[in-house]
């Protein structure tokens, strides 16, 4: 498919899944929140865990907060943000030169990019050779609760349902996104937490902390009817009388490619055989193996 006046061949159509501008002012209201120290607590660990020195960082879109956790690894940042302050810039849509930074990256924001996987070819070819890429960003575990529970009571209520809570990728495809991307070494894996909230109002406040309301594109711009919400809650109430909540963040590495990073083996240049290494004899496909004891 091509867009219409395009001279530079086929492209792939973005999908226009989040409201960005309602997105951005949501962020600027946002406070402090447990779930953006999480995350970048748990970023600073596995950039502890690399023992060379960063020079120049490129962060993309993470607050104030968590920021302030990874500024002392790297000597240098540039930093962009969705509204206001620092440099403005979308993650998909990125100006900067390539191979221009050693390290990329963005605590709890690409989950509401609407490209996604053009974001992330961008993030590798700004990355200098052997450059690092790390961010985290929620996951699709994340609020699963809450969107059983909204799509159960507006259908009981209502006669049909409206998107309300982001749909978010989940870790294995995330992975391959990183790896269709071009990033050497990939590694997604997720942290999850389970929060048990006693007032509904809590959840919504620390949503709003996040500016992680509803910015869907396709949302319905009018306030929740009350029939609604109490059949949506007397769903997401549990036999306790609380309201389960389930953050899931998925933390993605990735390096830009270089000729110094470990590479698979070619098939058939192993030097030992695995069935010794499992103490086992080897037979022909569809026979048993007898454990050598």
């Amino acid at each position: 498919m091509t867009k219409k006046g395009s001279t530079e061949g086929p492209v792939t159509d973005v999908p226009n899944i989040f409201d960005r501008k309602t997105y951005a002012r949501r962020r600027a209201r946002g406070g402090e929140s447990f779930l953006l120290r999480d995350a970048a607590e748990g970023m600073a660990a596995r950039l502890s865990a690399v023992t060379r020195p960063f020079e120049h960082g490129l962060d993309l879109s993470s607050r104030d907060e968590s920021f302030a956790i990874l500024k002392p690894f790297a000597a240098q940042w540039t930093r962009t943000s969705l509204s206001g302050g620092v440099l403005v810039a979308e993650e998909d849509a990125l100006p900067f030169a390539p191979e221009s930074f050693d390290l990329v990256t963005s605590v709890l924001s690409l989950h509401a990019v609407n490209d996604l996987p053009g974001a992330l070819v961008q993030i590798r070819q700004v990355l200098k050779p052997d450059g690092l890429f790390l961010a985290a960003l929620f996951g699709g575990e994340t609020l699963a609760e809450l969107r059983h529970a909204f799509a159960s009571g507006e259908s009981e209520a209502a006669g049909g349902i409206s998107p309300r809570v982001a749909p978010f990728a989940d870790v294995r495809s995330l992975g391959a996104l990183l790896q269709r991307a071009g990033f050497a070494l990939p590694v997604a894996d997720s942290e999850r937490t389970n929060v048990r909230y006693a007032k509904f109002e809590t959840l919504v406040s620390d949503l709003r902390a996040l500016g992680e309301t509803n910015a869907l594109a396709e949302r319905r711009k009018r306030f929740l009817p009350r029939a609604v919400l109490a059949a949506s809650l007397a769903h997401l109430m549990d036999e306790d009388g609380k309201f389960p909540a389930t953050f899931e963040i998925v933390f993605l590495t990735g390096w830009s490619p270089h000729e110094s990073q470990p590479r698979p083996l070619a098939p058939g240049s192993a030097k030992a055989r695995l069935a010794d290494a499992l103490g086992v004899v080897e037979r022909p496909a569809g026979e048993k193996a007898d454990r050598r004891d």
